[in-house]
């Protein structure tokens, strides 16, 4: 059996989580590939001493293996994704950050989860994407053209507002004057849009929600919409290039772009284990249920 690890060494909990996971799976006979620039901030910090298989990017792996852990927040979950792609191959996520609604396993239950994922007693989530196309082409987008959490629009070099025209199947929605727009999943409903005020969606919902920032026309909401929608935005302003986000992947655009967001024709699978499945994730984070007034 063989395991993917990745993760990125920027909190300090980072080190006892790796050598906890590392002794746990070497103790079970697990083979472990670790990300390879992951490993090496690893071993310049003396965290990992041995040698290990290494991948790098997405053609090193493969149907061997059983999962790929992630060690960090959802950020890092996200990044690990693009490693994934449509391979089919589960992410689990171990959480070194703070707030994680992906990477949801703590250092204490490392061990008896992980046990669970060699027993196959987990459940699988599977994750909706969305895919970007644009016109022109930019080469930026030609091989990750993909987003697990949501695709963003954004002004560039200004505090003005910019116009984003909407079209869905290609009927006009609407013009949003506004900082930008947010096309989420419901996996990233709970990321930039609820910043934003939109909605939770619970991760099998088959839909998508449109999120203006900071809107000057007060009357905008967010939209929810059916994932089999295609979304076209047409942006102008009074500068010349716009920002364009897949997730943490950003790129500036010229403002006569125009870009079509869809679903994408594959899914990334989540592990989740029923000790923290979403329902008991967000209620822990939001505090639901709690009462603060004492």
């Amino acid at each position: 059996m063989k395991i993917a690890l990745f993760g990125q060494y920027y909190q300090n909990s980072t080190a006892e989580i790796v050598q906890k996971v590392v002794t746990f799976l070497e103790s079970n006979a697990i083979t472990i590939a670790f990300e390879a620039s992951f490993l090496a901030s690893l071993k310049e910090k003396n965290i990992i001493l041995k040698e290990y298989e290494t991948y790098s990017n997405y053609n090193n792996l493969d149907a061997d293996f059983k999962a790929l852990i992630s060690i960090g927040g959802d950020g890092t979950i996200l990044k690990a994704a693009t490693f994934v792609r449509d391979k089919n191959i589960p992410i689990i996520g171990i959480n070194a950050g703070r707030l994680g609604f992906l990477a949801t396993i703590q250092f204490e239950n490392i061990e008896t989860l992980l046990q669970k994922l060699l027993n196959d007693d987990y459940a699988i989530s599977k994750r909706t994407l969305l895919s970007i196309e644009t016109t022109p082409e930019y080469d930026n987008f030609s091989e990750l053209d993909f987003a697990l959490n949501e695709v963003t629009v954004a002004r560039k070099d200004t505090t003005s507002m910019i116009t984003i025209v909407t079209y869905l199947n290609g009927e006009y929605l609407t013009s949003y004057w506004a900082d930008g727009l947010i096309v989420s999943t419901p996996t990233g409903s709970t990321g930039y849009s609820l910043s934003c005020g939109g909605p939770v969606l619970t991760p099998n919902v088959e839909s998508l929600v449109i999120t203006p920032m900071a809107p000057h026309n007060l009357n905008a909401r967010p939209l929810v919409i059916t994932d089999d929608m295609e979304i076209e935005l047409r942006i102008s302003g009074r500068e010349e290039q716009f920002l364009i986000s897949l997730d943490s992947r950003i790129s500036a655009v010229s403002k006569d772009t125009i870009v079509r967001i869809k679903k994408s024709p594959f899914t990334i699978s989540i592990i989740e284990f029923k000790e923290e499945s979403f329902l008991n994730t967000i209620r822990k984070k939001l505090l639901w249920g709690e009462d603060k007034r004492n």
